[in-house]
C-alpha cells in the first residue's frame, strides 16, 4: 500500500442499479476527474470545482484507441482535504448503474492515473491522517457489518468517538501525575510537583475507577458486536427447532412429530432482547444406530464444548427420563458455559415442574416455543446474564471487541501496579514505570500507538471502497 498516490474504488455494491457512487482519494483527485468530466457549464472541472457542490457534467472513457470520449452524464462532488473523510482531496462520482457502465467509468478513472484501492484504504487513510480513531474506525466497520438494531445503535455511538473521548481523560490524568512525579524525582528538595504523594494516590485510584468501568463493558459490547455463540441442545422432539424458529422470527428449521429430524447443525445471527446470539440448532441428543443421525449428534457435542451460552431444552409435559438425566449430567461438566434450561411446552405441562430440572440448574424459564408464551422472561434472563442494563448504548463508551478489552486490562493494571508501589512507598521511578506503560496501553486502545501488523488486520475486513 502506497499511501502517497491517488486511489480509486466503487463506493456502491455491484449489479445493476439506478445510481452508482465511484470515489477517488489523493493529491491528483482533481487532475485525475478533469481528464475524465466535461462539466455542462463549459467551465474546468480543474479550474472551477466549489467545494462540496455537485457539478452536473458528461463522462468520458477511453475508446480502443485510448480518446476519451463520452459515455454517460453524472453529478461529480469535490472534497477538499483536510475536510474530507479520508483527509485528503477527494472526488466522488456518481453515475448511472449499469454493471457495464460503472466498471467502464471506473476503468476510465484508472487510465487516468488512480491505482485501485485496496480493502479498507479510504478508512484507513482517514485513520492515518487523524480524521478518526482506531476505535472509531472498527465501529464503522461493525455499522457495515450490523444485523442487528442494537449492532446499529452500538456501532454509530463507537463512530461518535466515545471510547477515545475516555482514553484522553485519563490519559491527560496519567499526564498529571507523571508531570509530578518527575518534578519530585528530578528536584527532590524543590517543592515543585503540582501534586502531594497524597494527591497522586487520590488521582490514580480515580484513574483505576475510570478504567475499570471501562473494561467493565466490554461484557455488554462483546454480546452485542460480536455476538455470543449459543448452541440449542436437547433429546428428540423436545422442542429445540421450534425454539430456534420461534427466537428467529421465522421458519428455518423443520418442525415435526418425527424424532431425529434435524441431522445437522443450523446456525443464523439472532437478536434476543438487546444481545446478539451467534445461535446454533443441533441434532437431538439420544443413542442412536442411524450413521447420519451419529454424525449430527458428534457436532452437537463438539459445538456444546465452544458455546458461551447453551438453551438446554427440556419437554416438561413428560416426566424426566434417563436420557433427560444423562443430559443434565453432560451440562453439568461444562465449563465456563452459562446453561440455562428452557422448561419447554409449558401449554401442556399439568403442574409445576420437576424438581429434576429445577434443582439442576440455576437459570430455568419455562416457556412455550409453539405459542410463544414465556419467550419474554427468557429474553429478560439472557439479557441480565450479558449486558449491563445501566449502559446507554447512545450515550456510553462500550469497547467492542477482544483488542480494545485487552489494551483497557493492561492499562488497569499497570495503574494497579502503580497504586501498589505508590502506597508501599517504593522508588518514585517504580511508579513512573508503571504509569508510562499504562499510558502506552491506552494509546494502543485508541489507536495513538499500534503495530502495523494489528492496523493491517482491522482494516483487511472492510469492503473494497470503504
Amino acid at each position: 500500500m502506497i499511501l502517497g498516490d491517488t486511489i480509486a474504488a466503487l463506493s456502491t455494491p455491484r449489479g445493476k442499479g439506478g445510481v452508482a457512487l465511484i470515489r477517488i482519494s489523493g493529491q491528483d483527485a482533481r487532475v485525475i476527474c478533469d481528464r475524465i468530466f466535461r462539466p455542462k457549464s463549459g467551465k474546468s472541472f480543474l479550474q472551477y470545482a466549489p467545494p462540496r457542490t455537485a457539478l452536473y457534467g458528461g463522462l468520458l472513457a477511453p475508446d480502443a484507441n485510448g480518446e476519451f470520449l463520452p459515455v454517460d452524464d453524472g453529478l461529480v462532488t469535490f472534497f477538499p482535504g483536510p475536510a474530507s473523510f479520508t483527509g485528503e482531496d477527494t472526488v466522488e462520482i456518481c453515475c448511472h448503474g449499469g454493471v457495464l457502465l460503472t466498471q467502464t467509468v471506473l476503468t476510465a478513472v484508472y487510465a487516468a492515473g488512480a491505482r485501485p484501492a485496496e480493502a479498507g484504504e479510504f478508512t484507513r487513510r482517514a485513520f492515518l491522517n487523524g480524521k478518526m480513531g482506531l476505535s472509531s474506525a472498527e465501529a464503522l466497520g461493525n455499522m457495515l457489518e450490523a444485523q442487528t438494531r442494537e449492532q446499529l445503535t452500538l456501532a454509530h455511538t463507537g463512530m461518535g468517538g466515545k471510547v477515545e473521548g475516555r482514553c484522553e481523560e485519563i490519559y491527560q490524568s496519567l499526564c498529571a501525575i507523571l508531570a509530578s512525579i518527575y518534578a519530585k524525582i528530578d528536584y527532590p528538595d524543590e517543592d515543585l510537583a503540582d501534586m502531594s504523594r497524597e494527591e497522586m494516590l487520590q488521582a490514580l485510584e480515580g484513574c483505576e475507577s475510570s478504567l475499570a468501568s471501562l473494561v467493565r463493558t466490554y461484557h455488554t459490547g462483546h454480546a452485542i458486536a460480536e455476538g455470543i455463540p449459543t448452541v440449542i441442545c436437547g433429546k428428540p422432539n423436545a422442542g429445540k427447532s421450534s425454539l430456534y424458529n420461534r427466537i428467529l422470527g421465522k421458519d428455518a428449521a423443520i418442525v415435526t412429530d418425527v424424532e431425529g429430524t434435524t441431522r445437522d447443525i443450523l446456525s443464523e445471527i439472532a437478536s434476543l432482547g438487546r444481545v446478539t446470539l451467534r445461535l446454533f440448532d443441533t441434532a437431538g441428543l439420544r443413542e442412536t444406530d442411524n450413521p447420519v443421525e451419529q454424525i449430527g449428534i458428534a457436532r452437537a457435542r463438539e459445538a456444546l464444548r465452544s458455546a458461551e451460552l447453551v438453551l438446554a431444552v427440556f419437554d416438561v409435559s413428560r416426566p424426566a427420563d434417563d436420557q433427560d438425566r444423562e443430559l443434565i449430567q453432560t451440562l453439568s461438566q461444562l465449563e465456563n458455559t452459562t446453561v440455562v434450561a428452557v422448561l419447554n411446552k409449558s401449554d401442556l405441562c399439568p403442574g409445576e415442574p420437576e424438581e429434576t430440572y429445577t434443582s439442576a440448574f440455576s437459570h430455568t424459564v419455562l416457556l412455550s416455543a409453539k405459542s410463544g408464551e414465556g419467550m419474554a422472561a427468557l429474553e429478560a434472563l439472557v439479557e441480565r446474564l450479558f449486558t449491563d442494563g445501566a449502559l446507554d448504548l447512545r450515550q456510553d463508551a462500550v469497547l467492542t471487541n477482544a483488542r480494545q478489552h485487552a489494551a483497557g486490562v493492561a492499562a488497569l493494571e499497570a495503574v494497579r501496579r502503580a497504586i501498589l508501589a505508590l502506597r508501599s512507598g517504593v522508588p518514585m521511578d517504580l511508579c513512573c514505570t508503571d504509569a508510562e506503560q499504562a499510558m502506552s496501553a491506552l494509546c494502543e486502545l485508541d489507536g495513538r500507538s499500534v503495530s502495523e501488523d494489528i492496523v493491517t488486520r482491522i482494516f483487511s475486513h472492510f469492503c473494497v471502497g470503504k
